[in-house]
C-alpha cells in the first residue's frame, strides 16, 4: 500500500497558538483529500520557545481538540509537537491523531542543551511505534535527530519521521544526518522543518525533505513556506530490503534510561 504524506513547511506565528491553527487550516483545506497524513513542525502551536508556563496545554486543551477535529473533517491523520503540561511536568510532545480520533505520542528524548530546554522540559523516556494504514512510523523530535541509536531501526519500522525547528546555521547537519537516518535503518527519511524568522531572530530555510530508503532524495523544500505531498510506497521499500539485506547484520545492543 502506498502512503500520500504531506509535509507542512511554515513561517509560525511566534507564540500565538490561535493564529497557527487558523493558518493549518487554511492549508489543510487545500490538501484534502489528496493526502493521508498532514505533518507539521515542532511546537508548531507557539514556535521553539521556553515559554512553558504560559504555553503549555493538557491532552485535552484545545489544540488537541482542534487535532482531532481536523483529522475526523478532512479524514486524514495530522501530526507535530507542541507544549504539553502533565502531572506538574512540560513535554515536548510529538502527538498523531489519526482520522477515527486515536492518539499517539513521543515525549521528545534529547532535549537542545544549548538553549533552556532542558531546564524547562521533562525529556520522555520511550520510543514510539505508530500504525497507521499498515504502515508502521518512528517518530523523533529535532534534536534526537543526531543520536543514532535512539533511532535504530530494531523495531521494524517503515518511516523515520523528525519534526523541527533546526535553525540555518547548522543546516548541513540536518540535510546530512536525515540521509543517514533513511541508509543506516532502510526506511524513508521525513524531516519537517520550519521556515522562517523566530522571536529569538533565528532563521529556519526548512530543508524539510524525504529520503528514500537508499539516501536518495525524493522531495525537498527551501527557503519558503510550502506544503507539499509525496507518495511513499512500500513495495520499493520491502524490495530494498530484500535485495541489500542490511539490517540482518546490524549489532545488538541494550539501550539504558
Amino acid at each position: 500500500m502506498n502512503l500520500r504524506i504531506s509535509i507542512f513547511q511554515l513561517e509560525l506565528h511566534w507564540e500565538n497558538p490561535e493564529a497557527n491553527r487558523k493558518k493549518l487550516d487554511r492549508y489543510l483545506a487545500d490538501i484534502a483529500p489528496e493526502s493521508d497524513a498532514a505533518v507539521f513542525p515542532e511546537m508548531f502551536t507557539s514556535g521553539f520557545t521556553m515559554k512553558a508556563g504560559k504555553l503549555a496545554e493538557r491532552m485535552d486543551g484545545k489544540s488537541i481538540r482542534w487535532m482531532r477535529e481536523a483529522a475526523a473533517k478532512h479524514k486524514l491523520a495530522v501530526a507535530g509537537s507542541l507544549i504539553i503540561e502533565e502531572n506538574g511536568h512540560y513535554f515536548n510532545r510529538f502527538v498523531w491523531v489519526s482520522p477515527d480520533g486515536r492518539l499517539s505520542c513521543y515525549d521528545k528524548r534529547h532535549l537542545f542543551s544549548l538553549s533552556e530546554e532542558p531546564r524547562v522540559f521533562t525529556p520522555g523516556k520511550k520510543r514510539q511505534l505508530i500504525e497507521y494504514l499498515g504502515w508502521k512510523i518512528f517518530p523523533q523530535v529535532c534534536y534526537d535527530l543526531r543520536f543514532p541509536v535512539w533511532a535504530r531501526n530494531d523495531k521494524g519500522y517503515d518511516i523515520y519521521l523528525n519534526v523541527a525547528n533546526w535553525p540555518v546555521m547548522r543546516s548541513a547537519a540536518w540535510n546530512t544526518l536525515l540521509q543517514a537516518r533513511a541508509i543506516e535503518n532502510q526506511a524513508y527519511a521525513v524531516g519537517v522543518n520550519r521556515f522562517g524568522t523566530d522571536g529569538h531572530e533565528i532563521y529556519h530555510a526548512g530543508d524539510s525533505s524525504v529520503i528514500d530508503p537508499l539516501g536518495k532524495v525524493m522531495l525537498k523544500i527551501s527557503d519558503e513556506e510550502n506544503v507539499k505531498t509525496v507518495t511513499l510506497k512500500k513495495e520499493e521499500l520491502y524490495e530494498i530490503r530484500r535485495k541489500l539485506p542490511f539490517l540482518n547484520d546490524r549489532d545488538n545492543f541494550k539501550l539504558e534510561y
